[in-house]
């Protein structure tokens, strides 16, 4: 590993004296900087000052606030200023669409073979080529045993009447009508109309165990026993259970939703080589852990987990036992029509 990191460096370093040298066009590489673009606080500040001080490149790092900010940032430089994005699974798609991706030297990414096959081969790159999955969100049910009585098992258990007012869910309509499909075997992106529907009238049976849908601190209402059980994203998931140590996390055995972040290298990245580097670094197992511990989201790095906490482990490490999900994607606008139809009446019916 170091070996390799040595000798990217020194290819950084002497594509650096060329393009000094050459007075050339100006195209040519830049080399000791790495222009990073994602959200805010994605790495703890020492990963970022140990690979400044190993390689010598040093990180300049911008923020965006929405997926949709950085994909047109990307199209109005057609690719250029940035060297390394991490973002969202479907405006990647879009980005790869669009030609402002390139693909991934694998060979100079050492460390690729860490990763975890489970968060691999998606529908916005599904032949791997130009991205490394980095994190991955998968809302989970969180419930108090004491209070429900019974122990869940899946998506299904959520309609179960002694939980009759005693729900909470997020407010994601697409995660919440997927969830439903999926408990009648039906994929969570499906573009059949009629199944939407069906799920629809399903989802309208669970009104009356649901007192609150909320995206904002939904873990709260566990916490406090204003509800027995919770359907939540992954970071209140773990607001919830370092919280509370008789809380038990569901697994849903009809499969898990999930959404992936991935990093990749725009088509015209001024430092292409530092990306590579970069990559090859945070995928380090002992690094990798390291950020995944920081960042709180399900680790996408194989290797790492033997890395984690005891105390992390289980709220960053998918148990081997769960080998299928399915992240939500977009479909037609007709399916996107009956699905804002079919959770309207929803929130109606729960009275919100």
């Amino acid at each position: 590993m170091k070996k390799t990191m040595a000798l990217l460096l020194c290819l950084v370093m002497v594509l650096g004296l060329l393009a000094g040298c050459g007075g050339g066009s100006g195209e040519e590489e830049t080399v000791g900087e790495l222009n990073l673009f994602t959200w805010d606080g994605m790495f703890p500040q020492e990963v970022l000052d140990e690979f400044e001080a190993e390689t010598g490149i040093r990180i300049y790092y911008s923020n965006f606030d929405t997926d949709e900010a950085m994909l047109a940032k990307l199209e109005e430089t057609q690719g250029g200023d940035y060297d390394l994005v991490i973002a969202d699974d479907y405006i990647i798609e879009l980005a790869i669409a669009e030609g402002l991706v390139q693909k991934l030297d694998k060979a100079k990414i050492s460390t690729y073979d860490n990763l975890n096959p489970l968060y691999m081969g998606q529908f916005y790159d599904p032949a791997d080529e130009y991205t490394i999955p980095w994190g991955a969100g998968i809302p989970l049910i969180v419930y108090n045993p004491a209070l429900t009585g019974f122990d869940l098992t899946g998506y299904a258990d959520l309609w179960n009447p002694a939980l009759e007012d005693n729900l909470a869910l997020i407010g994601n309509y697409r995660v919440i009508n997927g969830i439903t499909l999926k408990t009648m075997g039906e994929s969570m992106n499906t573009d059949d109309v009629a199944k939407i529907e069906a799920a629809g009238e399903k989802l309208k049976e669970l009104a009356s165990n649901v007192r609150v849908i909320s995206d904002s601190n939904t873990q709260d209402f566990l916490i406090s026993e204003e509800v027995a059980a919770a359907f939540m994203y992954t970071s209140q998931v773990n607001l919830a259970m370092t919280s509370r140590d008789d809380l038990k996390i569901c697994y849903p055995k009809e499969g898990l939703g999930f959404g992936i972040m991935a990093a990749f290298i725009p088509s015209q990245a001024p430092n292409s080589d530092a990306a590579h580097l970069f990559l090859e670094y945070l995928n380090q197992p002992e690094v990798a852990a390291k950020c995944f511990e920081y960042l709180g989201y399900y680790c996408t790095n194989k290797a790492a987990e033997e890395h984690i906490s005891e105390a992390m482990y289980d709220l960053l490490v998918v148990p081997e036992t769960v080998t299928e999900g399915e992240i939500i994607q977009n479909i037609s606008q007709e399916g996107e029509d009956a699905h804002a139809k079919v959770w309207n009446e929803f929130k109606a019916a729960c009275g919100q």
